[in-house]
């Protein structure tokens, strides 16, 4: 199960760099700051993952 939310994690910041990247092209802010958001949540899932992973060896 760890690989799986480690994926969700990866995908989740790829979606919100996407999103971001989209935002700066076209000059909208609020989707440039939904991005940021979803791109800070991958790393915060990212980042419990791994603390879980270190704690189970």
């Amino acid at each position: 199960m760890a690989a799986n939310e480690k994926a969700r994690a990866k995908a989740e910041q790829a979606a919100g760099k996407a999103m971001r990247a989209a935002g700066r092209a076209t000059g909208n802010k609020k989707m440039q700051a939904k991005g940021h958001a979803a791109q800070g949540q991958g790393q915060a899932r990212e980042a419990r993952e791994e603390t879980t992973d270190r704690f189970r060896r």
